[in-house]
């Protein structure tokens, strides 16, 4: 018998406070800042629930002021954040965001060292909680920040594949939190093997599989298990590789101007994810995917270009 379920998509990851500077140029010059939230998983828990899925979400925040306005965000978001733990004894990550005017990506910098989410483990994985969702959706940033998030991130996919959930798995490196270059490397293509869905970038997929083709970076993955392969191209789109649809590319939507490119990954994932669950085909999903990406280079934040449903379904898609 079918366990039942309560949320549509279930994700771990840390929120961080996110300062976009006022104006181009050097950090040290800004003198104002924007506060937007920040967290590749909970940019695609944010566009997810605006297109009308039931999403939880866990963590750990600090009691400071930057947890509070999170959790206050996310729950405003309609996100069930009643795993999110908040710990008075640990202190809640932020970043810096820099401007550009060149399309190219803006310069971050983080402050996540130590953080409360650094700090989660296997015991902070509610299995019962876990298996009320019918889909898990990670990325490669919550196994990085720690040790114990590692664990924590193999833990969700093991638990989900014994439970016979799906599994979407961004790839989404961030080698400065790895120790090395092989590490990530390793780690990375381990949880991918563990995932039913496999969505890399291609210059991600080139430090991690050697190849430089959308096609061979697709094999690489479907060879280790993955039903769905996604390589995103940015600007030209996205190449797919699926037992169920083939293979085949999907263009990329034109773009007026390039504001900010981060969070268009997670805006791209979010697209594809609520695009299968509900049942439509591949280079639907695929194609919904590009267009939420292209929305979200547009804008200054990562969510502000996150749609919601009604402007989804106006969008024919």
């Amino acid at each position: 018998m079918t366990e039942p379920t309560a949320f549509d998509v279930a994700l771990f990851g840390e929120a961080m406070l996110l300062l976009v500077a006022d104006r181009p140029g050097p950090l040290e010059n800004a003198e104002a800042f924007h506060k937007r939230t920040a967290g590749a998983e909970t940019n695609v828990a944010i566009g997810l629930s605006r297109l009308g899925l039931k999403v939880g979400w866990a963590s750990r925040l600090g009691t400071d002021s930057m947890g509070r306005y999170l959790i206050a965000t996310m729950k405003a978001e309609g996100i069930d954040c009643s795993h999110v733990i908040c710990d008075p004894a640990q202190r809640t990550g932020f970043q810096f965001k820099g401007r550009v005017t060149d399309g190219s990506d803006p310069p971050v910098e983080y402050h996540r060292k130590g953080s409360a989410a650094s700090h989660m483990g296997p015991a902070d994985v509610d299995e019962a909680w876990l298996r009320s969702a019918r889909h898990l959706h990670a990325t490669g940033v919550f196994p990085a920040i720690s040790d114990t998030s590692l664990q924590a991130a193999l833990k969700t996919m093991d638990v989900m594949r014994s439970a016979g959930r799906t599994i979407s798995f961004d790839t989404n490196l961030r080698p400065t939190l790895w120790p090395s270059t092989d590490t990530m490397r390793h780690w990375i293509n381990e949880l991918a093997s563990r995932a039913d869905w496999v969505l890399p970038g291609i210059e991600e997929g080139l430090l991690l599989t050697g190849h430089t083709q959308p096609e061979d970076v697709a094999r690489f993955y479907r060879e280790r298990g993955a039903k769905l392969v996604v390589v995103k191209l940015g600007s030209e789109g996205a190449y797919y590789d699926s037992d169920v649809a083939g293979t085949g590319r999907i263009e990329g939507f034109p773009v007026k101007e390039v504001i900010d490119t981060v969070g268009a990954g997670d805006g791209f994932a979010a697209g594809v994810v609520s695009a299968l669950l509900e049942g439509k085909s591949v280079p639907e999903a695929v194609r919904r995917g590009a267009w939420i990406g292209a929305r979200a280079v547009q804008v200054l934040g990562d969510t502000e270009g996150l749609p919601t449903r009604a402007e989804l379904e106006e969008a024919g898609l």
